[in-house]
C-alpha cells in the first residue's frame, strides 16, 4: 500500500499523540514498522508530545527465599592413593656470561636467550646454536618450558560412583 494524504495524516496524529512505531504499522495496516520510521524521518517529524515508554514499577519486591534441604547430606569418602611420578629435573639457574651474539649479529639458528638488562650497553644473547624445541639452546629450554606437573588420575569405582551422584 502506499502513502495517501489520509494515511500520512493518520501517521502524523498518531506520532505525536506519542505512539511507537510499532503501533502506527498496526493501527494504519499494510506497512511495516520501518517503513513508518522512515515516512517519519522524510516528513521530518522529530517532536513528540510524549515518548512512548512503558510503565515501569517505581519498587520491584524481593523474591522469596529458596527452602534449605532439610535432606542431610551423605558423608564424603576421602581416597588416599599414592600416586608415585618421575620426579621433574630441576633447571640449573646461575649466574649468566656475557653472551656471544648482539641484536645485530643474532642468527636465525642461534639461541635467543637474553642476558642483562635490555637497557644497559651490555645487553647480549646467548647466542649458542638453539636446540629442537624453539628458539632456545638445550639449557635455556630448559627453563623456559617446564613441563606441568601430571595430577593423580582419577579412576576407578569410587570416582564413578562420585560422578554419577551429581546426576542423581
Amino acid at each position: 500500500m502506499g502513502w495517501t494524504d489520509d494515511r500520512v495524516a493518520t501517521l502524523k496524529k498518531l506520532w505525536l499523540d506519542g505512539l511507537s512505531a510499532s503501533q502506527i504499522a498496526k493501527q494504519l495496516g499494510g506497512v511495516t514498522r520501518n517503513a513508518v520510521i522512515g515516512k517519519v524521518h522524510r516528513l521530518g517529524l522529530s517532536g513528540r508530545a510524549a515518548p512512548s515508554q512503558p510503565a515501569r514499577p517505581v519498587f520491584k519486591a524481593p523474591r522469596p527465599a529458596r527452602p534449605v534441604a532439610t535432606v542431610p547430606a551423605a558423608p564424603r569418602r576421602v581416597v588416599t592413593e599414592e600416586v608415585r611420578t618421575a620426579p621433574m629435573p630441576v633447571p640449573v639457574h646461575r649466574l649468566e656470561e656475557p653472551g656471544s651474539a648482539t641484536v645485530l649479529t643474532l642468527g636465525a639458528h642461534m639461541c635467543k636467550w637474553p642476558i642483562g638488562d635490555p637497557s644497559s650497553d651490555g645487553f647480549t644473547f646467548c647466542g649458542r646454536r638453539n636446540g629442537e624445541i624453539g628458539p632456545y639452546c638445550r639449557e635455556h629450554a630448559q627453563v623456559a618450558y617446564q613441563q606441568p606437573q601430571s595430577g593423580k588420575k582419577k579412576t576407578g569405582p569410587t570416582e564413578l560412583a562420585r560422578s554419577l551422584r551429581r546426576y542423581i
